[in-house]
């Protein structure tokens, strides 16, 4: 007969059915991860950005317009590293090999020689110089969606100018953010004086024409993506810094701050081991969205004109569709790629938000 001790032992580890209990602790960000998990629309999306930023970043050995692996002569090549001059192939000229020439074609097609290409034989810049129409070239089997008006493989435009877009919106992202949130941590912690000193400032800054300023710049300066990355960050942190710093204005006298100021720690102390970490919520939750608005920044400035030159670039693929309204395959698939990507961040973002929504169980 068992006591009533070990009765009431064996009743806590067990539910009402008689079932074995099983009790778990989540912490904070595992609790938000399984709600992330749990939309389904977020989730997914989140799953196809990251297979489509993965092929954007090994584009090269995606889209190449030189072979991964050369065999010649007995001899390895490996051209997607190092392009050998034409003469090293049986040719006549000690310029860079053109892997598109029908003779170096010829060359590796003979027994002993072979060549292994990339998915998509072009690389971003190539030119194909053997085209039978004008450009641009509608899809066919050389170019599967066509030419641009420079005669350029619109798969390895796009897929690299995926790339250029989301690096640069990763990049202009991380660095707005890293001031927005400094100075909004400035204006919520210290508050007082400072924060209505910066305050004025912010309402002087936020004045500044933005497109105006970088219109003058490029007149003076070459444009470059470190240039646009720096305007454009001069300007971006502004909305952010609002919300970091009201989270600091909520934090700041709360329990746990007075606790570490009665332990002797320093304000910067504070700031980083105990209010940073609670007040990365509205952060978090607008990365997807501050992504999204710059890739329209990049995009409406290639598309006027006032980006980088030489780069691929969806803007530029969306102008040269405005002027070639007849060559639908440059326009329709730009357009999907771009749709789809800021389609993609606003349903992580949403996602996100409603994980770190507190309030949702």
């Amino acid at each position: 007969m068992s006591t009533p001790a070990a009765e009431v032992g064996a009743g806590a580890g067990q539910s009402a059915a008689g079932a074995p209990r099983r009790v778990t602790s989540l912490s904070p960000n595992q609790r938000a991860w399984a709600r992330f998990r749990r939309n389904r629309l977020g989730y997914a999306s989140l799953l196809v950005f990251a297979a489509m930023l993965v092929l954007g970043t090994f584009a090269e050995l995606v889209s190449n317009d030189r072979p991964l692996v050369a065999r010649y002569d007995g001899q390895w090549y490996f051209p997607i590293v190092k392009n050998h001059p034409e003469t090293t192939f049986g040719g006549d000229f000690l310029t860079p090999t053109e892997w598109d020439d029908p003779f170096i074609r010829e060359q590796f097609g003979k027994p002993g020689n072979f060549a292994l290409w990339t998915f998509n034989e072009w690389g971003s810049n190539a030119l194909d110089y053997y085209a039978r129409a004008a450009d641009p070239t509608p899809p066919s089997r050389e170019h599967w969606l066509g030419t641009d008006q420079s005669g350029r493989d619109m798969t390895a435009r796009l897929l690299y100018g995926f790339r250029v877009s989301i690096y640069f919106s990763l990049t202009l992202t991380v660095v707005a953010t890293i001031i927005g949130i400094l100075i909004g941590a400035l204006q919520g912690y210290f508050a007082g004086r400072v924060d209505l000193l910066m305050q004025r400032i912010i309402e002087i800054w936020n004045a500044v024409p933005e497109l105006y300023l970088l219109i003058i710049l490029a007149s003076i300066l070459s444009p470059s993506i470190p240039l646009l990355i720096g305007v454009f960050a001069l300007f971006g942190w502004i909305s952010l810094s609002d919300y970091v710093r009201a989270e600091f204005l909520r934090n700041r006298n709360l329990e746990f701050v007075k606790a570490a100021r009665a332990m002797g720690l320093s304000n910067w102390q504070i700031i980083w081991r105990h209010v940073l970490p609670n007040s990365m919520t509205p952060v978090i939750t607008f990365l997807p969205f501050r992504m999204s608005a710059a890739i329209l920044f990049l995009t409406s400035l290639d598309f006027l004109g006032l980006g980088v030159t030489g780069l691929p670039s969806l803007g530029d693929l969306l102008r040269q569709g405005k002027e070639n309204l007849d060559a639908w395959w440059i326009a329709i698939p730009t357009f999907v790629v771009l749709a789809l990507t800021l389609l993609l961040l606003t349903f992580i973002g949403d996602a996100l938000r409603d994980a770190f929504d507190t309030r949702k169980s």
